[in-house]
């Protein structure tokens, strides 16, 4: 399994992040919603995790608020904000399929899935999109078509599929796209990936919807992944190989420090001292 290191900003992102509320929610629900939720809310046996069911990492990656088991063939791209250089999401990518993850804090006594999913289908369906949901093992999934302009100007659709898991006091969205939002064959590999995750939510009070960190994995030696398109380059980390040299952030080579001129100063001035010992 390879990691990759990328900036959010090089490729388009299938989905919008979500936003954390502007004021702290009392992470309270009433009775109804909270009725609501457990009866939709599937049980997760078979996974997602939190934290505290599971002994350990089990060769799981690292990843902060994630602990993301690799497959073969799988590579894990990192989204790094450019200018925080925060990690916001990480992405599973099998062949042409890619399932992006992201954790979020929940509120302590309801779920947030059924009203994200309600927001995420009324946003779908405003920019002119469609919206059709599907309930599997995981609980209720949408799967969506998003129109945008092709490059002869005709209006294409862009399919994807929305995976959403209530955990305690965490929420875990998973995006399918490419082959994966289409075929269903390709898309369980990635949801498998999916279901063997670990949330870390932590014990730090956090506003509901607001972000989990996610960090760099520590266990990695960093070099550099060839380059995928003419004009990326993207930094990767492995779990094994020997440490290239340092880079800078973009993934091109820092530069060697030269000496200034005060160095070249002390030198003359050492030559001349060791002339006039000498007698010259």
């Amino acid at each position: 399994m390879s990691i990759f290191r990328r900036s959010k900003t090089t490729g388009p992102e299938p989905t919008e992040a979500l936003e954390p509320d502007d004021a702290v929610e009392a992470e309270e629900a009433d009775g109804s919603a909270e009725d609501e939720a457990a009866e939709e809310a599937p049980a997760r046996d078979g996974g997602p995790f939190d934290v505290a069911d599971v002994p350990g990492r089990d060769g799981r990656v690292d990843l902060g608020s994630l602990w993301v088991r690799g497959v073969p063939g799988m590579e894990l791209r990192l989204e790094v904000e450019q200018e925080t250089q925060q990690v916001n999401a990480a992405t599973a990518v099998i062949g042409e399929s890619a399932l992006q993850l992201q954790a979020f804090a929940a509120p302590r006594s309801s779920g947030l899935w059924r009203e994200i999913r309600r927001e995420i289908a009324m946003a779908v369906e405003q920019q002119g999109g469609t919206v059709e949901e599907h309930t599997t093992d995981l609980g209720t999934q949408l799967r969506t078509r998003m129109p945008s302009a092709g490059p002869d100007g005709r209006t294409v659709f862009a399919p994807a599929t929305f995976v959403g898991v209530d955990g305690p006091r965490w929420f875990l969205r998973g995006v399918l796209s490419g082959r994966a939002a289409i075929d269903e064959a390709a898309a369980e590999a990635l949801l498998e990936v999916l279901r063997d995750v670990v949330v870390v939510r932590g014990t730090d009070p956090m506003a509901p919807r607001e972000l989990l960190p996610l960090v760099l994995p520590q266990d990695a030696h960093p070099e550099v992944a060839p380059s995928r398109t003419p004009t990326t380059s993207r930094p990767s980390t492995r779990s094994s190989g020997a440490p290239r040299s340092p880079r800078c952030a973009d993934g091109r080579p820092r530069a060697a420090a030269r000496p200034g001129p005060h160095l070249h100063r002390a030198a003359r001035r050492r030559a001349a001292r060791a002339d006039r010992v000498r007698g010259r």
